[in-house]
């Protein structure tokens, strides 16, 4: 092969297999097989045998179709070995069907035939004359371990496979295709062989070979442009490598790793990741989509200088990954605990995240000021959750804002919240007080109605007692310790249901939030559905003021300008419970809201 020239060559696996590869440390590891902590996902491997066995289903006697598994990349190195620049995964997956095959025949005491033992290892003889032992595939990244050199030994049942993300991976991958064995083969011996012989001899590939790494590269790029196979992840790092000295390239590597890892301890998707630190960072359109990531980095190159200067480039990735991390850990970017931000989780859930994007681009801000942030962030998404703000609007501010944040210094964030976030509830306010005093338990998701209640209950409390460190936790209020009473329970007694008189049993009523308090469980385990004037008593033992003022706010009272007094005066009591005191006590607590989000009257 000639210095400039680029070689492809159609070739079975059997062929395939007939080379040495090895995985660059520096690329992509395995990823085939990977689940996420609820056990979804991992269904590559599968797909891949499903799609073999279908075609390979087809043969007859005599024929069988061939089957197409697509292109791989390689540069060969000073020993001969591949550099396997793209294909890792279907390379591996075909590999390691290769050691399951073998392992299959040998389980059922069959002779393993010397060809397939040749697939997965042989030797060689070096340019001195001495024979070389070597795997057909070896993995040089950190994270795979040993596993495939213990699974090409015939020792998977012995491997440790609960390590990295990459061994586990690797051993589901492995365990996948020994399942495919003995599920759809039936553990035959002879299906089992002949299905080798198919994979062998029928599974096609296209190997291009490079005479350099950089044309390699370029060629990936090539074949996965618009992230067709890969995604912009993948892309990006490869861009980065493309720009990258070879000399560097171990410097970016490591960096590109502890980005992985960042974002994997963070549980998050990768592209997720990518699009909103490129919405805080950098002057970027917010309709930019995942699709279109890659795409965007060809075309703005002068903003985030990743040709000129790669390392530079992942290096502000890197520390933007870590700062995430923290953030989904309630957390600034110095590990300190945020309250708000761990509130903003409760009222959120594990799907709304775009305030990250803000939190991203305020990171810069000291502890003081970031807190100060996660505060108006949270009561700004309150206001936008409850009135139905849509997500276009919702993203599209935030973007605005987060664009305007990165440049702003501690000392100019309370003016810049006042005018940008604290206007945005303010357009919101009649909306949001008229949607609270008509909001019952139906209308919202069961953790968003918890966070709703618990932080009115928190506020009273925070107000009459102080800070402590349980009070300080909205955690200990939407616990699981503490239920959501009906005061007029969903399916009244008769005795309840008499003394609440026109309503009761209809559920438009008793779900209403004034019907609504926050109690302990284990207070709330022996009220039942009795009627309020049974209840009162109950109530009057809960450590919740806003609870316990619910029958007798006077009761409450200790003296006449102490804390608890002052905030005990302004909580309304009802000596007797129907409809309209359900109301009266709504419309209470939907003006306390707008002082606890912090809703201005004017924008």
């Amino acid at each position: 092969m000639t210095e400039q020239s680029i070689d492809s060559e159609d070739m079975t696996l059997k062929r395939l297999f007939q080379d040495f590869y090895r995985v660059p440390d520096y690329q992509r590891e395995y990823v085939w097989g990977e689940t996420n902590p609820k056990g979804e996902g991992g269904e590559e491997v599968e797909q891949f045998l499903n799609d073999i066995f279908n075609e390979y289903d087809n043969a007859t006697k005599s024929d069988a179709p061939e089957y197409f598994i697509g292109t791989i990349v390689v540069c060969r190195g000073r020993d001969d070995v591949f550099e396997l620049i793209d294909g890792q995964q279907r390379t591996t997956t075909s590999y390691l069907t290769l050691c399951a095959i073998r392992d299959a025949i040998e389980e059922l005491e069959e002779t393993v035939p010397e060809e397939l033992k040749s697939q997965i290892a042989a030797s060689t003889v070096d340019w001195q004359g001495e024979s070389v032992e070597r795997y057909r595939l070896d993995l040089q990244y950190e994270d795979s371990g040993d596993i495939l050199k213990e699974i090409a030994d015939g020792k998977a049942l012995e491997a440790v496979t609960d390590g990295t993300r990459s061994i586990r991976n690797i051993s589901n991958a492995y365990q996948t295709v020994r399942e495919f064995l003995k599920v759809t083969l039936e553990d035959d011996p002879a299906a089992i062989r002949r299905f080798h012989g198919y994979l062998t001899n029928k599974v096609k590939i296209i190997r291009i070979e490079t005479p350099t790494i950089a044309k390699a590269l370029k060629i990936f790029e090539t074949i996965n442009d618009r992230g067709v196979g890969l995604d912009a992840m993948d892309l990006l790092k490869n861009l980065l490598f493309m720009n990258t000295k070879e000399s560097d390239f171990q410097k970016l590597k490591d960096i590109w790793k502890k980005l992985t890892d960042e974002i994997y301890t963070a549980r998050e998707k990768p592209l997720r990741f990518l699009r909103y630190y490129l919405l805080a960072t950098y002057n970027v359109d917010n309709k930019l989509r995942e699709d279109d990531i890659y795409d965007w980095f060809q075309k703005n190159e002068k903003q985030t200088g990743h040709a000129a200067n790669p390392i530079q480039f992942a290096s502000g990735l890197l520390k933007g990954a870590e700062a995430y991390r923290h953030f989904v850990h309630d957390e600034d970017t110095a590990g300190n605990h945020v309250r708000a931000l761990a509130n903003t989780r409760l009222l959120g859930g594990q799907t709304i995240k775009q305030h990250f994007i803000v939190l991203l681009a305020g990171r810069h801000l000291d502890r003081e000021s970031f807190a100060d942030l996660c505060r108006e962030i949270e009561n700004t998404m309150c206001v936008w959750l409850i009135t139905g703000k849509t997500a276009k609007e919702y993203e599209r501010t935030i973007v605005r804002v987060a664009r305007d944040i990165r440049s702003i210094s501690g000392d100019e964030l309370e003016e810049f919240l006042q005018s940008n976030l604290a206007p945005e509830r303010a357009k919101l306010r009649k909306d949001f007080k008229e949607t609270l005093e008509e909001i019952g338990f139906w209308d919202l998701r069961r953790f968003r109605l918890r966070y709703l209640v618990g932080k009115m209950t928190q506020y009273v409390d925070l107000e009459a007692y102080g800070e402590s460190e349980g009070r300080n936790s909205l955690a200990e209020y939407v616990g699981g310790n503490n239920d959501i009473e009906h005061i007029l329970a969903t399916d009244p007694s008769k005795k309840a249901a008499e003394e609440f008189g026109e309503g009761a049993g209809d559920w438009e009523i008793d779900s209403l939030l004034g019907n609504l308090v926050l109690l302990e469980r284990s207070i709330n385990r022996s009220i039942g559905n009795e009627p309020y004037s049974e209840k009162k008593s109950k109530y009057q033992q809960s450590k919740f003021l806003l609870t316990k003022c619910v029958p007798d706010a006077d009761a409450a009272k200790i003296g006449t300008s102490d804390m608890i007094t002052k905030a005990a005066k302004r909580l309304p009591s009802f000596d007797t419970w129907d409809h309209e005191q359900i109301l009266a006590r709504q419309k209470f607590l939907a003006k306390l809201a707008l002082e606890i989000w912090q809703v201005p009257e004017k924008a």
